[in-house]
């Protein structure tokens, strides 16, 4: 949360909190439910049930509910459901009734003495004055039974929000044990928080007019539960990588330098002042920060991590040699900028009857080791005059030329 920058300013919310720490808080308002008849002892176990009801039936037929049992080693405390109709005001789902004949007298604490979660969820929202309670619409069936228990301790029920659950590319629910699911994960790979906190906001609300890259402060400002979906919501990772590059790109070349920090301090030999010099041609085509080694090592390696399928292809064709000599050639003494570069490799290109893509291909894995990347002859620009020639003369030689 702190990473996506919404640190909790009340000190009273800061974590972790532990709900074993408020257990004699949690037995203290068992007591007072069973004080009031709103709960019962109940010393049926489930063979005991089984036994009554028979195996099919998988809810507990109240049995103890008017037996007057006592408080006694081995014996749950049972919440005694009132009849009637349940009525929950879901700020997502509208009005929602559940009939509680339909809900078993469940346990709230178990024979050991121990609170059960409904219970202790119930108490640590009131402790910590909880007034609202969002979270994942698989919870909508528990609420009932947590309002019935607000309602018999005489307090006043948070409102409630269900929001639509998260599912991956097969539509199903996102799991921890399949899925990417960690923040840490994506924070990891160089997604920044600022991308991550506005994509996830549209996942189930949208601010209107079909816009979605919109500034924090106009999404607290426009937000409202009654417009959130009902429908699950599909977390796409590409969508995802197409916020985070609108992000990136929007970061001045000082920021973008900056936050790359995590990925670039660990390249040999690197030098922050000659990756500012690339920086914004890095910026475009991004998408993840953790992208950015494998973009811009080569600039700083004493010689290129050649990839063996990008030399077979540019180097394999016949007018490869041709081309790197010509190149050497032409830049011995031109003017060494992106522009002249390009307009040296064109007229090479146009002798030889090749378009700009053809005449390129060797000069490009001869200086960066690989067939796509950043632009070619802003890398040339960047790298220089006296160690792209080296490069070249490295690559010709290769060749066959000494």
């Amino acid at each position: 949360m702190a990473w996506l920058g919404m640190d909790a300013s009340d000190p009273c919310f800061e974590g972790p909190y532990f709900q074993s720490a408020f257990a004699e808080q949690h037995v203290a308002a068992a007591a007072r439910l069973a004080a009031a008849g709103s709960a019962y002892y109940c010393d049926c176990t489930r063979d005991d049930v089984i036994a009554r009801t028979g195996e099919g039936n998988l809810g507990y037929d109240r049995h103890c509910r008017d037996r007057g049992l006592t408080a006694e080693a081995g014996r749950a405390l049972r919440f005694r459901v009132p009849p009637g109709l349940t009525v929950v005001e879901d700020r997502v789902r509208g009005t929602v009734e559940f009939d509680n004949d339909l809900t078993e007298d469940f346990v709230l604490l178990r024979g050991n003495g121990s609170p059960m979660f409904l219970l202790a969820n119930v108490v640590d929202d009131l402790q910590m004055g909880v007034t609202l309670v969002v979270r994942a619409e698989e919870h909508l069936p528990n609420t009932p039974k947590q309002q019935m228990i607000w309602d018999a301790l005489g307090e006043e029920h948070p409102a409630w929000a269900h929001v639509p659950v998260l599912v991956n590319e097969q539509r199903k629910k996102l799991s921890k044990r399949r899925d990417k699911v960690a923040l840490e994960m994506y924070k990891d790979e160089g997604f920044l928080p600022e991308a991550m906190r506005n994509y996830l906001m549209t996942l189930g609300w949208n601010p209107g007019d079909d816009v979605e890259i919109v500034p924090w402060g106009q999404i607290v400002a426009d937000f409202r539960l009654k417009d959130v979906n009902h429908s699950p919501a599909f977390f796409d990772v590409k969508k995802l990588e197409s916020f985070n590059g609108h992000y990136i790109r929007a970061l001045s070349v000082d920021d973008f330098v900056r936050v790359c920090e995590p990925w670039t301090k660990d390249i040999t030999n690197f030098d922050r002042s000659r990756f500012a010099l690339i920086a914004p041609h890095v910026q475009l085509r991004l998408v993840r920060l953790g992208e950015v080694a494998a973009a811009v090592d080569f600039l700083f390696q004493h010689d290129p991590v050649v990839d063996p399928d990008s030399w077979t292809k540019a180097m394999g064709a016949e007018n490869a040699l041709p081309i790197l000599l010509a190149a050497l050639a032409s830049y011995e003494d031109a003017g060494w900028d992106a522009d002249t570069l390009k307009a040296g490799l064109e007229r090479i290109g146009e002798a030889m009857g090749l378009k700009l893509g053809k005449t390129q291909a060797p000069i490009r894995v001869a200086v960066t080791g690989r067939s796509v990347g950043l632009p070619l002859f802003e890398s040339l620009e960047v790298l220089g005059r006296e160690e792209s020639l080296r490069r070249l003369r490295a690559a010709a030689a290769r060749l066959g030329v000494a």
